[in-house]
């Protein structure tokens, strides 16, 4: 059962049916006391239409108004990476204590208005030379801190600004389309498989210039771990958006170029695609 938000109210996807909902809220959808039942119930009242090849090209990011957050270091191959990134400013055993230590890093990410959805731009910063996506399982939680269900994320990153100084991290997180999910949500109360597979392509001028994978048995916090942490003391009337950590790097040598396209596929749940672009924050719509 996936959940996916619509130019008006919300879609379900169900047995390779698709079932519209124009009347529905978002925000009060996700935060349901009980999701799947009242969405299972509220489909016999209303005709399907059978999926073919794609999903409706009305589909939107499955966000309101819920902040985006994400967890850092959470794979051992992430935790090498950022280490060698930052060695030369001195902060790479930073990277090896968080990996090993009881607390996550826990970081915003993004307001609803910076976040792109499926076949949305997403940005590379101009005062950067060392870009690179980053595919991540990304878990939808309620304003009671449940996780009601899975998506697809990018954490879009500036590797150099991150590396001169850990602290610079914002810089290198958090600007304007620097943060993609969709393209929807995957409804389920239980923790997906450790054999769940995460893929991403990255596409320039059509051909692959780059291609990597993991699984879930990767993942060295459970999501839930994760969220409990990042409820202890913080409120989400709406709701939540929470990236669990990247297991891909791209080599060294590989940074993001505009007209790029970045695919991300985690199994049962499907592909997260976006075009790469540089502009100035102000041109965006």
């Amino acid at each position: 059962m996936k959940l996916y938000k619509l130019p008006r109210g919300a879609g379900l996807e169900i047995n390779r049916r698709f079932y519209r909902f124009p009347n529905e809220d978002w925000d009060a959808l996700l935060n349901h006391d009980d999701l799947p039942r009242y969405l299972t119930t509220a489909i016999k009242k209303i005709r399907p239409s059978t999926l073919v090849a794609a999903l409706p090209p009305d589909i939107l990011a499955p966000i309101s108004k819920q902040e985006v957050w994400a967890a850092g270091v959470t794979y051992h191959r992430s935790r090498t990476a950022r280490r060698e990134e930052s060695k030369g400013a001195g902060g790479g055993t930073f990277y090896d204590r968080v990996y090993t230590a009881k607390r996550p890093e826990l970081f915003f990410k993004a307001n609803p208005q910076s976040v792109s959805g499926h076949g949305e731009p997403i940005r590379i910063r101009r005062d950067s030379k060392w870009n690179v996506p980053e595919p991540e399982l990304v878990a939808a939680v309620n304003s009671r801190g449940k996780i009601i269900g899975y998506t697809i994320g990018d954490d879009v990153s500036s590797r150099d600004i991150e590396g001169e100084n850990p602290l610079y991290l914002p810089q290198a997180k958090v600007y304007q389309r620097s943060c993609a999910l969709g393209p929807g949500i995957l409804l389920t109360e239980s923790a997906l498989p450790r054999t769940t597979k995460i893929d991403l392509e990255i596409l320039r001028a059509k051909k692959t210039v780059f291609s990597g994978a993991t699984t879930l048995a990767q993942l060295k916090r459970a999501p839930a771990k994760l969220a409990e942490f990042l409820f202890r003391e913080n409120a989400f009337p709406h709701g939540c958006f929470l990236f669990t950590g990247t297991g891909i790097v791209p080599p060294d040598s590989f940074t993001l170029a505009p007209r790029d396209e970045v695919r991300i596929s985690i199994t049962g749940i499907g592909t997260l695609s976006n075009i790469v672009e540089q502009l100035s924050p102000t041109a965006r719509p």
